[in-house]
């Protein structure tokens, strides 16, 4: 494509997604679909709408002295391809402002247009982190690898590691999860064996370390409250060398929808999607006492998976957190019922909000004197996780892209007494 043609389409693409109206990655999705693009064009395209994502307060501060349309300018200085590439497109104008631009210095910067982050969502994360603020803003502003999950009841990951090597496609067991794979690019896997025969899933490790901790064992009735399209459910069911009975229970049919060819590859066939209502649908009711182990990936703002999800920061507030920790109380409460006497319960987000994570966990625990909180670090640690001490902060799990290579998670565990 000329390099005018595929600026165009940056800014076209930046304008519809701009509007904040949909999530990224689906107004993405869409104009490819609607568009003939190659995949080289089309990587252009998405990689310069997720970095203009990433750094729209600095990008918008610099396109006010730029002149055209404003979707063009920020096209511009979030272009994804090579510099002589976009100069070739641009005008002599236009050249001589990404020149000074290019001159501007971090250190001229006010802090906003460095970190790049909503004015809201800055002191609640300096007031956790401190002097590692920073260090997590560059990991935010950068795009994530690829983790992949090997499934243990098809495959040793050192075989699928050879496999991959073979098809050129380098990668490094993850340090804490025992089935993981990281991935320096995103090469296309869907067509190789490895993927179609579903020996692999995409899965970022800190998702893996949830479904390590819910420990769920052969035989037993396992209920994935929250399942989405299921990653944590595959994960789940191979752990339990596809016996027992697991329930992916979600109120999306359209998610559980996305779950079925996954499943299909996977091999299991100890999981029973169910589609429910609200947290309180009859069917779960049915199950009340009856389950050995419950996960509750609960509903949150997502504001871990800044480095893939950069629009959530834009898209988020917090009267949006006020009503997600409503109701992450209500779906925690009501999955708790579930459980019977002995059974473990997993609380987990992939958030980096103290309201979404430890102030959940912590009413919780005050709400519900039957249930014990258990330590994070004694259970992975038992379970053969090197370093779990380094991923745990108190009683909990706490990920964070900068110090784990993860997006950001949370967990808390109780036993049922």
């Amino acid at each position: 494509m000329h390099p005018k043609a595929l600026l165009d389409s940056c800014s076209e693409l930046l304008k519809q997604v701009l509007k904040f109206d949909h999530p990224a990655d689906a107004v993405v999705s869409r104009y490819f679909r609607e568009q003939r693009l190659g995949p080289r064009e089309r990587a252009t395209l998405a990689e310069t709408v997720y970095g203009v994502l990433r750094k729209k307060s600095l990008y918008t501060y610099l396109a006010q002295h730029g002149s055209g349309p404003p979707e063009r300018r920020l096209a511009i200085l979030g272009f994804a391809a090579e510099r002589d590439f976009l100069l070739s497109a641009l005008t002599d104008q236009e050249k001589d402002w990404l020149a000074r631009c290019d001159q501007v210095q971090p250190g001229d910067l006010l802090e906003l247009h460095r970190h790049n982050l909503p004015q809201w969502l800055v002191e609640p994360l300096k007031q956790q982190l401190g002097d590692n603020f920073w260090p997590l803003v560059e990991s935010l502003n950068a795009p994530a690898g690829l983790d992949l999950r090997v499934n243990a009841l098809k495959d040793k990951r050192s075989d699928v590691q050879k496999e991959l090597a073979k098809a050129a496609i380098k990668t490094v067991a993850t340090p804490y999860s025992p089935w993981g794979l990281r991935l320096a690019d995103k090469p296309p896997l869907n067509k190789l064996d490895v993927f179609t025969r579903g020996a692999i899933e995409v899965q970022d490790e800190g998702s893996q370390l949830l479904a390590l901790l819910l420990d769920a064992k052969r035989g037993e009735m396992v209920v994935d409250f929250c399942a989405g399209a299921g990653g944590k459910t595959l994960a789940i069911g191979a752990s339990m060398r596809n016996t027992g009975r697991l329930y992916a229970f979600d109120t999306s049919g359209h998610r559980l929808d996305a779950l079925k060819p996954r499943l299909a590859r996977s091999g299991l066939s100890n999981v029973h999607p169910v589609a429910i209502a609200h947290e309180r649908d009859e069917r779960i009711k049915r199950l009340a006492g009856k389950i050995d182990r419950v996960l509750v990936d609960a509903p949150c703002s997502g504001l871990g998976t800044l480095r893939r999800n950069p629009d959530l920061k834009w898209r988020q507030s917090p009267k949006a957190i006020e009503e997600l920790t409503a109701k992450q109380t209500a779906i925690l409460q009501s999955a708790a019922r579930l459980l019977k006497p002995g059974g473990r319960l997993v609380y987990a987000t992939c958030s980096v909000l103290r309201d979404e994570n430890e102030a959940i966990a912590e009413a919780f625990s005050a709400a519900n004197p039957a249930f014990k909180p258990l330590e994070t670090r004694e259970l992975l640690t038992h379970l053969g996780v090197e370093g779990a001490e380094r991923l745990c902060s108190g009683a909990y799990l706490r990920l964070w892209p900068h110090q784990h290579g993860t997006d950001g998670f949370f967990a808390a565990v109780w036993q049922k007494i």
